[in-house]
């Protein structure tokens, strides 16, 4: 049996802002929007569906996700592109034994978003 990742959805008070927060500081392409709920964006190859908790769904409903890793091969730059933007960088990890540099920042949605260096 075989399994592969279909999307990651992320559930926002504010659909258009979490997606553009997706655009704006980590790269990712707006792909539709989804008629009456909010949008779809490619995060590098990974589908994000963001949307506004859907009233027609009776199952208990969540905003957000715990976080979402992207790796970078700008890690300084990714982080001024954020900090430029008004992202907040929730903390940043004092570099691993490789070298690698983490930080951890807050998407709008709620969800936070591990951006890590690539090594």
């Amino acid at each position: 049996m075989a399994f592969g990742i279909q999307h990651v959805h992320i559930k926002s008070a504010d659909p258009k802002q979490t997606a553009q927060f997706y655009i704006d500081n980590l790269g990712g392409t707006m792909v539709a929007e989804i008629a009456g709920r909010g949008f779809r964006v490619n995060l590098h190859g990974l589908t994000l569906n963001i949307t506004t908790v859907i009233a027609a769904q009776k199952r208990h409903q969540l905003i957000g996700i715990e976080h979402i890793a992207v790796e970078t091969d700008d890690y300084a730059g990714t982080l001024a592109q954020m900090r430029k933007n008004g992202v907040e960088i929730l903390e940043e990890m004092p570099p691993a034994p490789n070298g690698r540099r983490v930080a951890f920042v807050q998407a709008p949605g709620g969800e936070q978003v591990e951006v890590l260096e690539k090594v």
